[in-house]
C-alpha cells in the first residue's frame, strides 16, 4: 500500500474493546436522534467545492466561502479548536473548527462525532501558519454516522482476499485504489471516443442466449421459468454482432460483460469485460491497424506516454507493433520450422514432443503447431506482437487463407506474455461454416463441453450474405491491468468473484 490513513486508535482493539466501541457509536447515534439531530434524516448537502479544486485554485479561492463534504479520517482536538482531515473523491483537505466560530453548543456536539463519519463543513479557504491549505469552519454538519471503526492502518484489510471482499473499505483507506478505477474508466471512454469518431455504432446484444456461441468456453446455465427453457449466460457476443453486419450496419461494437464457467487465476475471472468490434469490407490486417491504434490511444490517455512499465518490465506501445506468423514465431523461439513438414501429422507430433508439448494420438499438424507455440513462444512475447495465421482446427469462425487453406486469417495480440486481443477475417461462407460447426458438434459429442454448438439461425443469416468483414475482441480487464501496472485481474475489478465465507 502507498499512503495509509492515520486514525485515532493506536492499536487494533481486542474483541471486547471492539464491542464496546461499537456500542459507544450506537449510543452516540441514539443521543443525536433523541435531540432531533438524526444524521440519517438529512437528504441534501450543497457541496460547492472539492479538495483538489481548492488546492489547485487557492489564489482565487482564498478567503472565499465554500462547502466541502466527505469522510472525517483524522481529528486532532486542541481544546477550544480542532483540526480535521476530510477525504472526498478528489483527495484530502484539512478543516479548522474553532469554538468561537461555530458556537459552544455545536462544538460540544462534536463529542458525538467519530472517525469515519461523513460531514459537511462550510467556511472560508485560508492557509495555516504552517502553510497548509485549509477550510476555516463556520458551520459543521454530521451527514451520516459510521457505526463501524475504520481499521487501524488498514491492518484488518492488508490481506488481499479481505480487500477484494470489502472494496468499500479499500476505497476509503487507500486512495491509489480509486485511481486504478478512474484510469479504467478513462481507457473505456477513450475506446468509445476513437470508435465513435470512425463511424462505429455502439450496440447491445443479448446476455441470455439459447445457444452459447462465438468462443470455445464452458457456459453458465440458468433457467427461464416462463418459457420453461434452459438458457446460457453469453460467452461472446460475436454471432449477434455479425448478424448486424449481415443486416447492413457495417461498423458495430459492444463493450460488455461475458461469462465463462471456468478456472480462476490472476488473469481470469468468471465474469469479465471485453470490447468486440466488427467492420465490413476489411480483413484481419485492418483489425491489426485499429487494435494497435486503440491500445496506443489508451496508453496516452491513461499513462500520458506509450512507453510504460509493467511489473518491472519495460514495454513500448509505440506504433507499429511487431507482426509474425505463428510458424515464424515458433521457428524464431524454438528453431523448429513447421513448414518443413507441412501437413505431415506424424512429424508434427514428433516435433511437438521434442519441444516439451504433449500432443494427443490424433493431433494434427495444426494442433501441434499451436502446442509448440504455447510451449515455446508465448512467454517470450513481452513487447506487443501480433501472431498471425492460426491453423484452421482451432479457428472455427475464421476465413481460410487463400494461399494456405490449412491456415486462417486470424491473429492474437500478445503483450507481457499474455493474450490481449483476438481477431479474424470473418468466415462468411455459410457452407464452410456449417462444416466447421459440424466438426465442433462432433467434438462436443465426444466430451468437449467447450466446443461450439450448432447455431442454425446464424447459418441462415450467413446464407443471406455477409460482406468481407474483420472482427476483433479485446479484454478490457487485461488492458486495464497493463496500463495500471496491476498484477492481478482482481485489482481492476471493483467486485471480483469470491467464494462466500461460511
Amino acid at each position: 500500500m502507498s499512503e495509509e490513513i492515520k486514525i485515532a486508535q493506536a492499536e487494533e482493539p481486542t474483541a471486547q474493546e471492539l464491542s464496546e466501541l461499537l456500542q459507544i457509536r450506537r449510543d452516540k447515534l441514539t443521543a443525536l436522534q433523541s435531540e432531533g439531530k438524526d444524521p440519517f434524516a438529512i437528504t441534501v448537502c450543497n457541496q460547492t467545492a472539492h479538495a483538489a479544486q481548492i488546492a489547485e485554485n487557492f489564489e482565487q479561492l482564498e478567503n472565499q466561502d465554500v462547502t466541502i463534504a466527505g469522510r472525517m479520517i483524522s481529528w486532532r482536538d486542541m481544546g477550544k479548536a480542532s483540526f480535521m482531515d476530510i477525504h472526498d473523491r478528489t483527495g484530502r483537505i484539512q478543516a479548522y473548527v474553532r469554538i468561537d466560530d461555530v458556537g459552544e453548543d455545536v462544538y460540544k456536539g462534536l463529542s458525538k462525532f467519530d472517525i469515519g463519519d461523513l460531514v459537511s463543513i462550510s467556511g472560508f479557504v485560508f492557509r495555516t501558519r504552517r502553510g497548509e491549505i485549509s477550510v476555516h469552519a463556520k458551520e459543521i454538519t454530521l451527514l451520516a454516522k459510521s457505526l463501524l471503526p475504520l481499521p487501524e492502518k488498514y491492518h484488518g484489510l492488508r490481506d488481499t482476499d479481505a480487500r477484494y471482499r470489502q472494496r468499500y473499505v479499500d476505497l476509503i483507506v487507500n486512495p491509489e485504489v480509486k485511481s486504478t478505477f478512474e484510469k479504467r474508466a478513462k481507457l473505456i471512454k477513450t475506446i468509445r471516443s476513437l470508435l465513435d469518431a470512425e463511424d462505429f455504432i455502439e450496440v447491445e446484444t443479448p446476455i441470455l442466449n439459447v445457444i452459447p456461441g462465438g468462443a470455445a468456453a464452458r457456459p453458465f446455465v440458468t433457467h427461464h421459468n416462463t418459457l420453461d427453457l434452459d438458457m446460457y449466460l453469453r460467452i461472446a457476443p460475436e454471432l449477434y454482432l455479425k448478424r448486424l453486419i449481415v443486416g447492413g450496419m457495417e461498423r458495430v461494437y459492444e463493450i460488455g460483460r461475458l461469462f465463462r464457467n471456468e478456472g480462476m487465476s490472476v488473469r481470469h475471472n468468471p465474469e469479465f469485460t471485453t470490447i468486440e468490434l466488427y467492420q465490413a469490407f476489411t480483413d484481419y490486417n485492418g483489425m491489426m491497424d485499429i487494435t494497435e491504434r486503440l491500445i496506443n490511444a489508451c496508453a496516452m490517455a491513461v499513462c500520458g506516454t506509450d512507453e510504460i512499465s509493467y511489473q518491472g518490465q519495460e514495454v513500448s506501445l509505440k506504433l507499429p507493433f511487431e507482426r509474425l506468423t505463428m510458424v515464424e514465431a515458433v521457428k524464431k523461439y524454438s528453431g523448429v520450422d513447421f513448414d518443413e513438414f507441412r501437413l505431415d501429422d506424424e512429424k508434427a507430433r514428433e516435433a511437438a514432443k521434442k519441444l516439451g508439448a504433449e500432443p494427443k494420438k490424433n493431433s494434427s499438424w495444426g494442433d501441434c503447431l499451436v502446442l509448440a507455440f504455447e510451449e515455446k513462444v508465448e512467454e517470450n512475447l513481452i513487447q506487443p506482437t501480433f501472431i498471425c495465421d492460426y491453423p484452421v482446427e482451432n479457428s472455427p469462425l475464421t476465413k481460410r487463407s487463400v494461399k494456405r487453406p490449412e491456415l486462417t486469417e486470424r491473429f492474437e495480440l500478445f503483450i507481457t506474455g499474455r493474450e490481449l486481443a483476438n481477431a479474424y477475417s470473418e468466415l462468411n461462407d455459410p457452407i464452410d461454416q456449417r462444416e466447421r460447426f459440424m466438426r465442433q458438434v462432433a467434438l462436443r459429442e465426444a466430451g468437449d463441453d467447450e466446443a461450439n454448438m450448432l447455431d442454425e439461425d446464424f447459418l441462415t443469416a450467413l446464407e443471406y450474405g455477409m460482406p468481407p468483414t474483420g472482427g476483433m475482441g479485446m479484454g478490457i480487464d487485461r488492458l486495464a491491468m497493463l496500463l495500471t501496472d496491476s498484477a492481478s485481474i482482481r485489482d481492476v475489478l471493483l467486485f471480483p468473484t469470491m467464494k462466500p465465507i461460511n
